[in-house]
């Protein structure tokens, strides 16, 4: 073994050749000890940490003069997992034997030049135990230069092709004492590895602001001059990393690792040393290891699997047949694990095992998909040709299959199959899931494998333009919807033939056809963006192309973020923008992402700040008042620096001149999370045909929400049956992490199969017919879907040759179950459907609805013989049951429901959530190791630590926050529901912002007593409209009696109140509440009564308390002058409503030569005041009125209490009243009348908190 040297002759630089120094003679036999050691944790103090300690020694013979072997022996492995001071290393003794069987044979490794070249590895060896070799002779990796003290090369190693910063010094015993530190940071050829993260868009802003993962590796080696050369007496390592899923500016979780090799003996060698069959295992730079089995979150031994899956597929549908079992959730994790050791032969006779139970059938459809491999392409490529799925099976199995692949060539190849099964196209929603999913492989396909061959989007290009040569629509949509999740730059040139104006040989094409070919850009435009901005500056310039597609290309081009000359060029012609839809969408977008503070949209506020404010200012005058009757685009957003996290939701509405439906709404989110965006769902509406149907306007549609606009709307809508059946009513559709899903088009033969299935004459040929019949016989329902939302992980190779892991797994366990009794239809159902109007219907039903989320975050060491590390583990189960009986009859518009009494409390809502230091091996799985990385942290049952079987507790602590708020009783209906909060947390939780993740907090719901709820609808004379529940509900006020002048503007508003009505109107709406666990029944009674007149609408609603001696009433009163634009509300409450008082007049007015406007008025004559003495009162003082808003302090703000209050603010009413005038571009507020005073009078006394009068200036 040699250090390569390099000496200086002369004085010119370039005159420099290189020296050996040997370190290692030929025919000797050198023997050092080796110590790796690596722990995670936070590194304070009282924290526990787990971590691994492996002890060997090491003998390397000279075979030749550039070929070592190496061969290890006395091979110890201890595991630590406690609190440092407190616990100590444990050996792992199976475990050490088992690593030692594999190192005890030699392996062979070339070395020249200081470097180590290839390796090989006795035939069978693990991948896992060469890494460690590699670990071991990454020693022997370096470079020194006699001529420089400091210096960089680039060299290869552990971590790959990475710069090494040398440092050299001689010692006072002329040792050699070289450093050496390598920037793993900025490596060319980085050993690491990103599984899951295809469609997560790398936040190249957010590492500007600041890192999730940093890592710095430090090598000092003592050589010691010999005769022959040198010898290596000591070297040592030191690798830091630090990670947090926030900012490691603001504290992180540590991994530190660090080996030593200690000089022991030189020996002649006295024979040679024999070794048997050899393979070739690379280089020094660390090798992963391809074994998706190999979950970090978990240990379990997998020989044998079969067996076990089945265990656990019955296992888990015994234990969630009727709801979630929120224990048991884990289960789908150990089967995801197993299965991925399955061969196909084994998956198919467990299908064969398991198809003929729809239980057992359905939960094993639902574990397969995770397979992630070509024997589950294999799998299902059977089950399609054998047509033994259901639709609905076939749909979701391939969809999650497809999307949850690994990334190999030879999968495109297998998945090209789907496209031409005849399966696939059996049912509409399968084929479109086939094609869309491939197009979704295809994508994470070219996100690793660069330049990305053709022929693998090819089979999209050829049905694209098969289906435009046949002139079909829905082939055309749906190959460009799936070209728009390949993104492959090569399909661009197929894209432009369906668009307008840039077509070589302009096609006419239907309007969603060629929004499809301008969304099929959208992924493109992060890999070609300089073609995409030429293609959509191209479509965006001309006015005559559609408005809808360039207000699509617009957001497109965006997206590519342009330069600043074409941001002016767009502002220029915006400027001349002749179609308002187009101007002021592209005004609201330029506006919304300027003040976006997402890291994604940070291009606004850097390079190009200045041409995009300046573009917003310059619109601003000409189309900034713009109302949301033209198209929008809203975004709104939140990003922290410090967590280096954020949430943006974009919500777009593209209209088309002055349709009255827009042509498309979408919305959709992101998450900023660890250095990557997230894509979360998005939404999409097309109301194509509805947009047709109602066009400009609605003949008669007065806008007063009463019965002719009602009869006005349905005269439109019964024109339905008149479009064309070739177009669809509307298209809805869904794309997740950016990939579209799902799509549907509902047609017109849809809703004329639904009007005559529900149509009161049909009766045999209507399928609610064979319902009803299932509802008299009862019925059971049920299904859970269990399916893995995410996997993510990332590799990074370590000093000591073991892979560190940084995982995030998340999963989710849904269940729904729906039960009824034999219902009971009175009279029955003999000739028509509309005989259910007319009949007395009871039933009585339970059921279930609930999901559990798991939530594994994991940071440390993972191979298949052991784990440790820390790991973050959250719990959210939801569970809604319900049970109740019901009576009913819709002719009598009387609905009557009883809620029988809880047995016991119902948990709706659980967050538990904890960090832990962990550690597993291969050879004692169940004796796994959790401690809680707060020793004082326990969970629900206090148990913290499970260790085989004995349970660890922690010592007793001061800090942990227990809390209880938020709780709500009522007494009559012996309901409740509280919210309880019990947190760990530890000191530094304010600079680690990561333990703001611990603990847990639970929603439980109290038992309750027999509720008898009756809902009576009538009957009645005049028929309720939208208008006065509009009013009612929405208002909650009823205007004052007395006429009140508007302070800014000084003009009236006639106001006329309406005569009290001589004769009681009937009730329109009746419904009690009461609880019957007592002698007398309790509860509430609400009545709604509706009086029209000519120019006059009288809605009033009564909400009165029953019971003995119960006299509280909610009394609301809502009118309507027709004549005067005018509405008004008045609302009392309390005893007998005569406690408290508020009231409320909106109206409008429009006179010849001025603006519209819209005047309100707000008053509170009596309003409750609390008694408690430590409060603030925020005084609004308008027109000679006060009023009051109270907020209570916190303990540790309370100031000395002084007597009195403010006996004004209490003694009068208040009010405030605001102007909004419209015009041209839609409304703005013009005037506010408010004058503010702030008074605490625990400091200043009443007659010190009121200023004197303003003088009428505002």
């Amino acid at each position: 073994m040699c250090l390569l040297v390099t000496a200086c002759e002369g004085d010119n630089a370039l005159s420099l050749h290189w020296r050996m120094m040997r370190v290692l003679e030929p025919k000797k036999t050198y023997e050092y000890k080796y110590v790796g050691l690596v722990n995670f944790g936070r590194g304070l103090p009282h924290l526990a940490e787990s971590g691994v300690r492996l002890t060997c020694k090491v003998k390397i013979f000279s075979a030749s003069a550039q070929t070592f072997m190496l061969q290890v022996s006395d091979v110890a492995f201890e595991e630590f997992n406690g609190v440092p001071g407190k616990s100590a290393f444990v050996g792992a003794l199976k475990l050490a034997a088992r690593i030692s069987a594999q190192l005890a044979k030699p392996f062979m490794f070339e070395y020249a030049g200081g470097h180590v070249g290839n390796i090989q590895a006795p035939a069978g060896t693990s991948d896992t135990m060469v890494n460690i070799v590699r670990g071991i002779l990454g020693f022997f990796q370096l470079t020194v230069k006699t001529t420089q003290n400091l210096y960089t090369v680039e060299e290869l190693g552990l971590h790959g092709l990475c710069q090494s910063h040398y440092a050299v010094e001689e010692n006072a015993a002329k040792e050699m004492i070289i450093t050496q530190v390598v920037d793993i940071t900025v490596c060319k050829e980085k050993a690491v590895l990103y599984r899951g993260m295809a469609t997560a868009v790398p936040d190249e802003v957010a590492k500007e602001k600041g890192e999730s993962i940093m890592a710095t590796v430090k090598y000092v080696h003592t050589v010691k001059p010999t005769a022959a050369g040198g010898v290596i007496t000591k070297a040592t390592a030191l690798e830091h990393q630090h990670f947090t899923p926030f900012n490691v500016k603001g504290g992180s979780f540590k991994m530190l690792a660090t080996k030593e090799l200690v000089f022991i003996s030189v020996t002649n060698t006295t024979a040679a040393l024999t070794s048997g069959a050899m393979e070739p295992k690379g280089n020094i730079v660390y090798k992963f290891v391809n074994d998706q089995a190999n979950l970090p979150i978990m240990m379990q031994n997998l020989d044998n699997p079969i067996p076990r899956i089945v265990e656990l597929v019955k296992r888990l549908a015994a234990n969630n047949i009727y709801q979630v079992d929120s224990e048991s959730t884990e289960d789908v994790m150990r089967a995801y694990q197993l299965l991925r050791v399955v061969p196909f032969e084994g998956l198919d006779t467990m299908w064969k095992q398991f198809a003929g139970n729809a239980e057992h059938r359905r939960w094993f459809l639902n574990l397969v998909v995770e397979v992630n491999d070509a024997r589950v392409l294999r799998f299902l490529e059977v089950r399609f040709k054998a047509g033994d799925l259901g639709s609905i099976e076939a749909w979701q199995t391939l969809v999650l299959a497809f999307n949850h692949l690994q990334v190999q060539p030879e999968l495109i190849e297998m998945a090209k199959g789907f496209l031409t099964i005849p399966f696939s196209k059996s049912d509409q929603f399968v084929w479109h899931t086939v094609v869309l999913s491939y197009g979704s492989l295809v994508y994470k396909h070219c996100a690793y494998y660069t330049p990305c061959p053709v022929t693998a989007v090819q089979p999209l290009l050829d049905m694209a333009l098969d289906g435009l040569a046949r002139a079909s629509e829905a082939d055309m949509v749906l190959a460009l919807k799936a070209l728009g999740n390949a993104g492959h730059p090569a399909s661009i040139k197929t894209i432009l033939r369906f668009l307008p104006a840039v077509a070589a040989n302009p096609v006419a094409l239907p309007a969603r056809v060629q929004s499809a070919a301008v969304q099929a850009l959208r992924l493109i435009a992060a890999r070609d963006p300089h073609t995409v901005q030429e293609i959509g500056l191209s479509l965006f310039l001309q006015r005559d192309v559609p408005a809808e597609l360039r207000m699509q290309i617009l957001v497109i081009i965006f997206q590519t973020k342009p330069p600043m000359g074409l941001v002016s060029l767009l502002t220029s012609h915006l400027m001349e923008e002749t179609d308002l839809q187009v101007a002021s969408f592209a005004y609201s977008y330029l506006k919304s992402s300027a003040r976006s503070t997402a890291s994604d949209n940070s291009y606004f506020v850097s390079e190009a700040s200045t041409t995009c404010n300046m573009a917003v200012k310059i619109l601003a005058p000409k189309f900034g008042r713009l109302s949301f009757r033209f198209s929008k685009a809203i975004t709104m957003d939140w990003f922290s620096d410090e967590f280096l996290m954020g949430t943006a939701t974009e919500f777009l509405m593209l209209k088309d001149k002055a349709d009255i439906f827009p042509a498309e709404m979408t919305m959709k989110g992101k998450y900023y999370f660890i250095g990557r965006i997230l894509q979360l769902l998005e939404f999409g509406i097309r109301p194509e045909g509805i947009k047709e149907l109602f066009g400009t306007g609605i003949p008669g549609f007065t806008g007063d929400l009463g019965l002719t606009d009602l009869q006005a709307v349905l005269k439109v809508v019964s024109c339905w049956e008149k479009l064309p059946s070739d177009k669809p009513l509307m298209t809805v559709f869904s794309r997740a992490s950016g990939q579209e899903w799902f799509f549907a088009d509902l047609k017109k033969e849809v809703v004329q199969s639904l009007n005559k299935a529900f149509s009161p004459t049909a009766f045999k040929d209507s399928p609610i017919l064979g319902i009803i019949d299932d509802l008299k016989k009862g019925y059971s329902s049920h299904m859970t879907k269990a399916f893995l939302i995410f996997e993510t992980r990332y590799f990074q190779a370590s000093t000591l040759g073991l892979p560190i892991e940084i995982s995030k797994y998340y999963e989710s366990v849904n269940a729904i179950t729906a039960n009824g009794k034999e219902a009971v239809i009175s009279p029955p159902v003999t000739d028509h459907l509309g005989q259910l109007l007319t009949a007395d219907i009871s039933l009585e039903t339970d059921g279930f609805i609930g999901s559990t989320k798991d939530l594994w975050m994991f940071h440390g060491i993972n191979t298949e013989l052991f784990q440790f590390g820390t790991e973050l583990k959250t719990k959210a189960p939801t569970s809604i049951p319900w049970k109740f009986s019901a009576k009913m009859n819709i002719a009598e518009k009387k609905f009557e429901l009883d809620f029988p009494p809880c047995r016991a409390p119902v948990e709706l809502v659980s967050i538990k959530s904890d960090v832990y230091a962990v550690s597993r091996n291969i050879e004692t799985p169940a004796l796994a190791k959790m401690t809680p990385m707060m020793p004082n942290a326990r969970d629900s049952n206090d148990e913290i630590v499970l260790n085989g079987s004995a349970i660890v507790k922690s010592e007793p602590q001061d800090n942990t926050f227990h809390f209880k708020w938020m709780c709500a009783e009522s007494t009559v209906f012996g309901l409740g529901m509280c919210m309880e909060s019990k947190l760990q947390r530890a000191y530094f939780q304010e600079e680690y912002p990561l333990y703001y993740f611990l603990g847990y907090t639970h929603l439980p719901i109290k038992p309750v007593e027999k509720i008898h709820l009756e809902v009576n609808a009538g009957p009645g004379r005049h028929p309720i409209n939208a208008r006065q529940l509009l009013e009612t509900l929405r208002r909650l006020s009823k205007v004052s009696v007395v006429r009140r002048h508007l302070l800014c503007v000084g003009s009236h508003l006639p106001f006329r109140w309406p005569q009290i009505l001589e004769a009681s109107p009937e009730a329109v709406f009746n419904v009690r509440a009461l609880a019957m666990g007592g002698i007398k029944p309790e509860g509430f009674d609400a009545s709604l009564y509706y009086t029209p007149r000519a120019q006059l609408e009288d809605v009033q609603l009564i909400v009165s308390q029953t019971g003995e001696a119960a006299n509280w009433k909610l009394c609301t009163n809502a009118v309507v002058e027709k004549a005067n634009s005018l509405a008004k509300a008045h609302v009392r409450w309390g005893a007998e409503c005569q406690s408290y008082s508020m009231s409320m007049q909106v109206g409008t007015s429009h006179q010849r030569g001025t603006r519209p406007a819209l005047k309100a008025t707000l008053s509170m004559t009596r309003i409750p005041w609390g008694g408690r003495s430590h409060r603030w009162i925020l005084l609004v003082e308008t027109k000679g009125r006060v009023f009051g808003l109270k907020a209570v302090l916190p303990d540790w703000a309370r100031f000395p209490a002084q007597s009195g209050k403010p006996e004004r603010c209490s003694a009068q009413g208040c009010q405030i009243g605001w102007e909004i005038l419209g015009g041209k571009f839609g409304w703005e507020i013009v005037c506010v009348c408010v004058c503010v005073c702030v008074c605490v009078w625990e400091i200043f006394p009443p007659n010190q908190c009121f200023p004197p009068r303003l003088g009428g200036k505002h």
